[in-house]
C-alpha cells in the first residue's frame, strides 16, 4: 500500500531531455515525462489505452505538445486525451490516457500521484540548497531492490552510522550513544542529535583545517516527511563551541536532501544531494564528497538489501524493538495514518 495524495520525485531535471523521454514506474504506475515546447515537462500514463503499448517508445510531436503512440498511431495531447487516430473518423470519449500533475523545483521534479484536485504545491519539502548559489552538490540516485519503508528505517536510525560506516559517515561508537530527541509532526518525525567533544567523521575531517587529533561538537537534524523525504542539517564545530557556533565559520556543515520513491512494493528509486558549503569554488572538493556519500549508501544498500534477501526467507517474523527505533516506527505510523485516512475517503 502506497500514500496517492502526495508529490513523489520522479527525477532529476536533467534526467528529463529536451527531445525524447523519460520512462519510470512510480507506486506500481508506468509514466512517460516529456518536456513540451515551453519546456514544460508533462507525464502520462505510460500505457497507450488502445493496446497498452508503451508511449515511452513514441515520438513528440507539435514541438513536444504531443506524443504519438508508434504501435497503431494514436495521439495524445499534453493532458493525456487522445486528439487523432489513423482510420478513425470519431475518436471515442473515453480513449484517454491518465495525466498527471508535474512541479519541476530545486532540480528535482515532482509528480503527484493521487487526485489532481488536491495537488497543493505548498506540501512539496524545501530543498533550495540543491541549486542554492551558496551550496553546492551534485546529483545522486541508487535503485533498490528492496521496498522502501526499509530505506525509510534506515534514513532514521543514527545508530548504525559507526558500525555501518565506521571509514565513512560513522565517526566514533561514542556516537551511537547519544539518543537524538524525536518530535512526531503531522506528516512525519523530527529528530535532532547533538554530541558533544566526538571525534570529527573522516568524510568531512579532511575539509576542516583542524588541528591532528581535534575533537569536535557535532550535530545532525532530520526532518522526515512524507511519502519519504529526508531534509538533514548536519555539521561539526571544535569542541567546546557549543550550539551556538553552528554557523561560525569554523563550522563544516552540510544540508542533505533525500526522497524515497517506491516504483513497486519490493523496488525503490532513491534520489539524494549532498549540499556543502565550504571550499565551493573548488568542483574537485564537492566531487569527493558526493564519491564519499555514494560509497557510504552503497554501503547501506549492501545491508539492507541482504536484510530484505533475509526477511523474505521468513515473512513473518517479527523484528525485536529497541529504543533507538522509537522514530522508525513513529513514521511508520504516519504513513499508515495517512494511507488509512485516503482509504477512508
Amino acid at each position: 500500500m502506497f500514500i496517492r495524495n502526495c508529490w513523489y520525485v520522479a527525477a532529476w531535471d536533467k534526467e528529463v531531455p529536451v527531445e525524447g523521454f523519460l520512462s519510470r514506474t512510480i507506486i506500481n504506475i508506468p509514466l512517460v515525462f516529456w518536456r513540451d515546447s515551453a519546456g514544460a515537462v508533462v507525464a502520462l500514463e505510460d500505457r497507450c489505452c488502445h493496446r497498452g503499448a508503451k508511449l515511452s517508445m513514441g515520438r513528440r510531436e507539435q514541438g513536444g505538445d504531443q506524443l504519438r503512440c508508434m504501435y497503431h498511431g494514436l495521439v495524445y495531447d499534453r493532458t493525456g486525451r487522445c486528439v487523432s487516430a489513423p482510420a478513425q473518423e470519431r475518436v471515442p470519449a473515453r480513449a484517454k490516457v491518465r495525466s498527471f500533475p508535474v512541479v519541476e523545483r530545486h532540480r528535482w521534479i515532482w509528480v503527484w500521484m493521487g487526485d489532481p484536485a488536491l495537488a497543493d504545491t505548498a506540501n512539496i519539502p524545501d530543498t533550495q540548497w540543491l541549486d542554492h548559489p551558496q551550496w553546492r552538490c551534485l546529483e545522486g540516485y541508487m535503485h533498490y531492490e528492496v521496498n522502501y519503508l526499509l530505506i525509510a528505517d534506515n534514513l532514521l536510525d543514527f545508530s548504525h552510522l559507526p558500525f555501518v560506516h565506521p571509514s565513512t559517515l560513522g565517526g566514533s561508537p561514542d556516537y551511537a550513544e547519544v539518543l537524538p530527541k524525536m518530535e512526531r509532526r503531522e506528516r512525519g518525525v523530527r529528530l535532532t542529535k547533538w554530541v558533544p567533544n566526538t571525534e570529527p567523521p573522516a568524510y568531512s575531517a579532511k575539509y576542516a583545517n583542524y588541528p591532528d587529533g581535534a575533537r569536535v561538537d557535532r550535530w545532525m537534524d532530520y526532518d522526515f516527511v512524507v511519502p519519504g523525504i529526508l531534509l538533514m542539517d548536519s555539521g561539526m564545530v571544535p569542541a567546546g563551541g557549543g550550539e551556538a557556533a553552528r554557523r561560525s565559520q569554523s563550522s563544516i556543515a552540510f544540508r542533505g536532501c533525500q526522497a524515497l520513491t517506491p516504483e513497486t512494493e519490493a523496488s525503490t528509486h532513491y534520489f539524494f544531494g549532498h549540499p556543502h558549503n565550504f571550499l565551493i569554488d573548488r568542483p574537485e572538493v564537492t566531487r569527493e564528497i558526493h564519491d564519499g556519500v555514494v560509497r557510504a549508501f552503497n554501503e547501506d544498500r549492501a545491508m539492507i538489501t541482504a536484510q530484505q534477501e533475509n526477511l523474505a526467507l521468513q515473512p513473518d517474523f517479527k523484528m525485536v524493538p529497541l529504543t533507538v527505533d522509537v522514530a522508525l516506527y513513529q513514521f511508520r505510523r504516519v504513513v499508515d495514518q495517512f494511507i488509512a485516512a485516503e482509504q477512508a475517503s
